[in-house]
């Protein structure tokens, strides 16, 4: 077994892990009374992700690894980590927004409002580029800034949304 294959395995283990914590937290926050806004776009960036995946799997599997990018990928992984539990019961990979309930301003939200994203953008480019694969970081950081630009409008209107409903009341 390669050290990519581990790495690849590793990687999968974590994003379906994370896709059952994300499904258990929007349960509990739709039970809640959160709602959930930008719905449309959610498959279409779930099956973004799994493609670059895909990707890595197909033509990764085999590659060396570069250890100063896959050193770059584990310091990655310790800010999502610190994201997910910053978040903690909020943490979800739809946008889903609790009426009520203030922002997390705590963890890296105290510097960035979109700190997720910019750990993902990396992500998608750096995990390629430890394989040896330039061409899928090239690809999908195009495809994933394009899915971005949609996603964050739509969390920021969300956002909007319910803090001037909050305001009126």
């Amino acid at each position: 077994m390669t050290s990519s294959i581990i790495i690849l395995g590793l990687v999968t283990f974590q994003r379906v892990g994370e896709l059952l914590l994300a499904r258990r937290n929007t349960a509990r926050l739709l039970a809640r009374g959160a709602t959930e806004a930008g719905a449309r776009h959610y498959p279409v960036m779930v099956a973004l992700h799994f493609a670059w995946l895909s990707s890595l799997w197909i033509w990764g599997h085999s590659q060396p690894v570069a250890p100063v990018w896959l050193c770059g990928f584990i310091v990655l992984q310790c800010l999502r980590a610190w994201i997910v539990l910053s978040l903690g019961t909020r943490w979800t990979t739809r946008i889903v927004v609790l009426p009520g309930a203030p922002l997390v301003a705590t963890g890296p939200y105290r510097f960035l409002s979109h700190p997720n994203y910019a750990v993902v953008v990396c992500e998608i480019a750096v995990l390629p580029l430890a394989l040896g694969l330039p061409l899928i970081a090239l690809v999908f950081t195009a495809l994933n800034a394009w899915i971005l630009s949609i996603r964050i409008r739509a969390e920021n209107r969300a956002l909007t949304y319910v803090s001037r409903a909050e305001a009126i009341e």
